[in-house]
């Protein structure tokens, strides 16, 4: 066991939180499955019309495979339905039951490097407003028109869903999020927290409750 200072970097700031006792955060490389037919994988990444607003298939051709979403073997001592965050690799795992795990890509901002320790899930939303800080807004004037905040869009960087994430009862402002930018996933970007495909992010909200999955983000180093 070991002491961590959380601390929560976001592009506008950094919060500081408490001080939890964090165990079992080591990041772990699984290895991949055998590879999928590349149908398969377009179906999974296909467009969706049928959301508020219609999403456009990912061309998995532009993706790296260790990027797309899969089972893997992860060998982990958190329980069924946790969420491990590895920034340093570009992946989140949601533990599933006989040692495996989905895995999806993400790109990872600032905020994603800054924090690490333990959470939960404290609510989730499709189809978010997105409100920049205040310091973003003085950095960039033409954001003042979103200072109430932008709604729902394809231009939303919150994209078609949004997890929360909690610590002792308060927001971190640390994120799990879709994105317009799906180019940025698999790296490390100038901003945000954790960014998914739309289609990865939406499936990651399907299988998790409203609030509570346990959350471990691994350092990043």
């Amino acid at each position: 066991m070991m002491k961590n200072i959380i601390r929560l970097g976001r592009s506008a700031g950094i919060v500081t939180l408490l001080a939890i006792a964090v165990s079992g955060c080591a990041t772990m490389k699984a290895p991949s499955p055998a590879a999928k037919p590349l149908a398969f994988y377009a179906q999974t990444y296909a467009a969706m019309p049928q959301e508020m607003f219609t999403l456009p298939a990912i061309n998995i051709t532009k993706v790296k495979p260790r990027f797309l979403r899969q089972v893997v073997n992860y060998d982990t001592p958190e329980r069924v339905g946790t969420i491990i965050v590895d920034p340093a690799n570009r992946h989140l795992y949601l533990v599933m039951e006989g040692g495996k795990a989905m895995r999806y890509g993400i790109g990872v901002g600032r905020a994603g490097f800054d924090w690490n320790g333990r959470a939960y899930v404290g609510w989730k939303r499709a189809w978010p407003t997105w409100t920049p800080p205040r310091e973003m807004v003085q950095r960039e004037p033409k954001l003042v028109k979103y200072a109430d905040g932008m709604p729902p869009s394809l231009a939303n960087p919150l994209g078609a869903r949004a997890i929360y994430i909690f610590q002792n009862g308060k927001d971190t402002l640390y994120r799990f999020h879709g994105t317009n930018e799906p180019w940025t996933i698999g790296k490390a970007v100038s901003s945000g927290c954790i960014r998914m495909f739309n289609q990865d992010v939406i499936d990651l909200y399907d299988r998790i409750p409203k609030r509570g999955t346990e959350v471990v983000v691994l350092t990043a180093a």
